[in-house]
């Protein structure tokens, strides 16, 4: 075991991926020499050498679009986009290339790529450094969609989608990234994809976080249990697959959910959870699901903290919800 923090375990999932497997490799902005704007890929580049750690020009159509090319010829490339900001000039490479070929080809090929790129606020990076566009990957049908929210999680999943044969989506809390510390077994170990976590067992309401999210769902927990209100907080830790089982087991106990995520609330993946748990667990709902999440702007410089839902915004949904 070793003490390390998100980045630290995410190279070290990296480092020991490139050892077992040669067809690893990884591409994009500054991860060679500089090891990646948050040194994510620090030091691979001087153990594995230019040929499996590639930097790559200011491109991310060009970035994906050769990712995928790799991937088709029986390479397992891991590509980095700097910033989630960054991936719209290649959305239509993931979402028309990568997520149809298994599809289009009949199972013929696969494109087992993993795209990381850290994701969400709290580094005051303003609107292109900041943003949360998970959903609209979810919608796209042919990608998994992951996002950890701790260094053990995040080595164990991030091994996990770089032996999947087909494209991941691996977002990273950049607020996390050194903020939290855990033990970390040094060996190669998995966590499976589409498996959720209850971090906080409880009877009253249900929470549902991700990312960075799941610590300030848990500092309202923890604030509101003073009040009597007994929060059980679930960490999605895959996006999709979902693991609606866990969910639905939850609000038939607790009768009540309330959502929290960063994105924006219109067509926010919030939206399609609140959905299918209407679906599910409809006659067990006794209050009105709730949703505390971005705002329907873009994502502001100064009033950071006015926008993100944390804890503030988060404690008095619970109460209200528990009060139903």
């Amino acid at each position: 075991m070793t003490e390390m923090n998100l980045v630290q375990s995410i190279n070290n999932a990296l480092d020991l991926e490139m050892e077992r497997d040669n067809d690893v490799v990884i591409l994009g902005e500054d991860v060679g020499k500089v090891g990646g704007v948050f040194r994510c890929t620090q030091g691979l580049y001087d153990k594995f050498g230019e040929d499996r750690v590639m930097d790559t020009p200011l491109a991310e159509t060009g970035i994906i679009g050769t990712a995928i090319g790799m991937a088709l010829y029986g390479l397992r490339p891991v590509p980095e986009i700097q910033f989630s900001d960054f991936i719209f000039p290649a959305f239509d490479q993931i979402v028309s290339e990568a997520a149809k070929f298994r599809y289009r080809s009949g199972g013929e090929y696969s494109v087992p790529m993993v795209i990381r790129t850290p994701v969400g606020g709290g580094i005051r990076g303003g609107h292109y450094h900041s943003q949360s566009p998970e959903s609209l990957f979810i919608h796209t049908a042919g990608l998994t969609v992951i996002c950890p929210s701790n260094p053990y999680d995040a080595k164990g999943l991030l091994t996990s989608a770089i032996r999947t044969n087909d494209p991941v989506l691996f977002f990273e809390p950049k607020r996390v990234y050194r903020a939290v510390k855990m033990d970390v077994p040094d060996e190669q170990y998995t966590v499976p994809i589409g498996k959720a976590k209850v971090v906080r067992e409880g009877e009253t309401v249900t929470v549902l976080a991700w990312g960075a999210m799941l610590y300030e769902a848990l500092t309202s927990a923890a604030e509101v249990a003073e009040k009597g209100v007994d929060v059980e907080v679930i960490d999605l830790r895959t996006l999709w697959p979902l693991d609606i089982d866990t969910i639905v087991e939850s609000v038939k106990k607790t009768g009540r959910v309330v959502i929290v995520h960063e994105a924006p609330k219109t067509c926010g993946f919030g939206a399609e959870l609140l959905s299918l748990i209407t679906e599910k667990a409809f006659l067990h709902l006794e209050a009105p699901p709730r949703r505390v999440t971005g705002w329907d702007t873009p994502f502001p410089y100064t009033l950071e903290n006015e926008y993100l839902p944390l804890a503030h915004r988060i404690t008095p949904a619970l109460l209200e919800t528990a009060a139903y």
